[in-house]
């Protein structure tokens, strides 16, 4: 009997060992993770290396700005491009509708800055799924530079933005593209967002970008034409919604390497409210699952509370750790280098103070397991004015959307 009991004793510590041991070993290594994106980012950020004198002339740089409707930021967002400090470059608006209201806005630059080369073109061609792609098409066909930035209209370009970018693109570099970040903006909208994308992305963004791990986004990316055109142009990734990571990953395959900017994009668009930028964050979490499977097991615990929690029993199991204190100084250092890693993002005074971080970031550390089963429940995408199922590997297929019931108040009666 005492033999059997042992036995069974011995069994169960070997399974409680089995478990507890990999979700430590995951805890520890995500602490790397914190450090590599740390050291990285502060390494990396607002360099000037661009602004020592150059040898050879300044490559010239097709700009796309795919365009649909605006916001009260778009005009100062859109200005930001014909006042950079670069020597040749052109500027391709492409918008949607030829009824879009920004075309005035347009017109009203173009006619501003009359030595900037500019082009408009309207209505888009129709190359695939994608409605970006879609209305890229024209501007791209029409590119007569070998370097094309892709810009969404939300980004706000500092005087020198675009000469880091291409100082980046060395002959071994195929697409150079920034870390997303925010402008400086009243409200708590705007905070909740910088704590976002200054904080948890970053963090991950730094440290695949320095391990060479496809991270690019396409909201702001420089990009070789003669690669993309030798795998059909942008046309080739019209079924993709996610076409910034299979631009990416068109470099990759090809022997290319990829580069972070050292100027984070400054994103500059009227979110709203909270609930518009959580839908945000849903439909890029809903990419990342068709495209990355695995991600549907691996994001959620490497978020602050989870990872915390889980650590703190297999600490227990093995260690004999005090459950809480374990919890409790997990949170506290996690957040400690956040708030580093945000300050060194930013680079300047943050625009809000400390307990306006606090609230957010715990605030942000909450909803993201929540966000993130909404994503996996829902997986349809609802962007711009379509709506998409993605197949695994990312292709996209566009599906009617929804017909809302008739309103019995507005029925005509025969």
């Amino acid at each position: 009997m005492f033999s059997y009991y042992s036995y069974e004793r011995h069994w169960a510590d070997s399974l409680l060992l089995a478990l507890c041991l990999p979700v430590l070993v995951l805890w520890t290594g995500y602490w790397g993770v914190h450090l590599i994106g740390l050291v990285y980012a502060r390494y990396k950020f607002h360099r000037k290396d661009h602004l020592s004198p150059r040898e050879e002339p300044w490559p010239g740089v097709t700009i796309l700005k795919p365009l649909i409707g605006g916001d009260s930021l778009l005009a100062t967002n859109l200005e930001s491009f014909f006042t950079m400090n670069y020597p040749v470059y052109e500027i391709m608006f492409c918008i949607q509708n030829a009824n879009d209201p920004v075309i005035p806005l347009v017109n009203e630059l173009v006619a501003k800055y009359p030595t900037i080369d500019t082009k408009v073109f309207i209505g888009g061609k129709k190359v695939g799924t994608n409605p970006k792609i879609n209305n890229l098409q024209p501007g791209y066909e029409a590119a007569k530079y070998d370097l094309i930035v892709v810009s969404d209209s939300c980004i706000r370009m500092k005087e020198d933005t675009l000469m880091d970018m291409v100082h980046n693109m060395t002959a071994r570099v195929g697409l150079v593209h920034q870390m997303p970040f925010t402008c400086d903006r009243p409200g708590f909208v705007s905070v909740l967002e910088k704590v976002y994308f200054g904080t948890a992305h970053a963090r991950i963004y730094m440290c695949a970008s320095l391990l060479g791990i496809n991270c690019a986004t396409g909201m702001s990316a420089l990009m070789r034409k003669g690669p993309l055109d030798e795998a059909g142009g942008l046309r080739a990734f019209g079924c993709y919604l996610a076409e910034d990571y299979f631009f990416a990953q068109t470099f990759l395959n090809r022997g290319y390497q990829l580069a972070v900017a050292s100027t984070p994009a400054c994103q500059s668009a009227d979110t709203g409210d909270v609930i518009g930028f959580q839908k945000r964050l849903i439909r890029w979490a809903k990419l990342r699952i068709a495209m990355v499977p695995f991600t549907i097991l691996m994001e959620p615990v490497t978020e602050c509370l989870l990872l915390g929690a889980l650590g703190a029993l297999a600490a227990r199991c093995l260690l004999q750790v005090d459950l809480i204190v374990f919890y409790l100084l997990h949170v506290l250092f996690w957040f400690l280098l956040d708030w580093l890693m945000l300050s060194v993002v930013q680079n300047t005074s943050l625009p809000f103070n400390k307990f306006e971080f606090v609230v957010a970031w715990l605030l942000r550390e909450a909803y993201a397991p929540i966000l993130f089963l909404r994503a996996i429940w829902d997986p349809v995408i609802r962007w711009r004015h379509g709506v998409f199922k993605l197949r695994w590997g990312g292709v996209a297929e566009e599906v009617p959307a929804p017909v809302p019931p008739a309103d019995d108040a507005v029925k005509v009666k025969l």
